[in-house]
């Protein structure tokens, strides 16, 4: 009896040790009695490009006042999949699996105040379609924004006539292109 009036005086439950695999298509906090800020959130998702090559790690920091809860995802427009797979969860945070992939999401472990020095790194499968980080910031139980995104990355385009590792184009290459480019106009004409 003492625990369900427990219970019932907190208000329903939280999730202090991480989001439930639940939230990973809505990406909504199940804090019952609790309605997300209407505000812009205080947040922003920054990345360390705007570009992405299948396998080259990118990451991602939370950017803006100290925070205790969060799920992160990256998807593609019009799509709830997560994509790609996180890598070495940050201090207080851990993996979530979402769309089946245990790799998928990456949620708070604990309530420790979270901040600006947290890093998370994501490794981006092989897509052409444009990708975007999309997160649920909690700064407390009852404060929360959702719909935290990121500017979208595109895949990176292949280097044409570029030397493999030098950056520099090769002299047989630009004959060769140039010849290309000249067979193609005198087509035209």
């Amino acid at each position: 009896m003492a625990v369900l009036s427990l219970l019932c005086l907190s208000g329903g439950q939280a999730y202090p040790s991480g989001a439930p695999t639940g939230a990973c298509v809505d990406m909504i906090p199940r804090h019952m009695g609790v309605e997300p800020q209407t505000s812009p959130p205080p947040y922003t998702l920054l990345t360390n490009a705007n570009e992405f090559s299948p396998g080259a790690p990118i990451t991602v920091t939370i950017v803006g006042p100290a925070y205790r809860g969060v799920l992160l995802e990256a998807r593609t427009p019009g799509d709830t999949t997560a994509l790609g797979s996180w890598q070495m969860p940050p201090p207080d945070t851990r993996f979530l699996e979402c769309s089946g992939n245990p790799q998928g999401a990456v949620t708070h472990a604990n309530t420790n105040v979270k901040g600006n020095s947290t890093v998370f790194s994501w490794t981006p499968p092989n897509t052409i379609r444009p990708i975007y980080f999309m997160a649920t910031v909690a700064q407390q139980r009852t404060v929360y924004w959702l719909d935290v995104r990121s500017s979208a990355l595109f895949r990176a385009s292949p280097r044409l006539g570029l030397a493999a590792g030098t950056g520099s184009v090769t002299p047989g290459r630009t004959l060769l292109s140039s010849a290309l480019c000249w067979l193609f106009y005198k087509t035209l004409l």
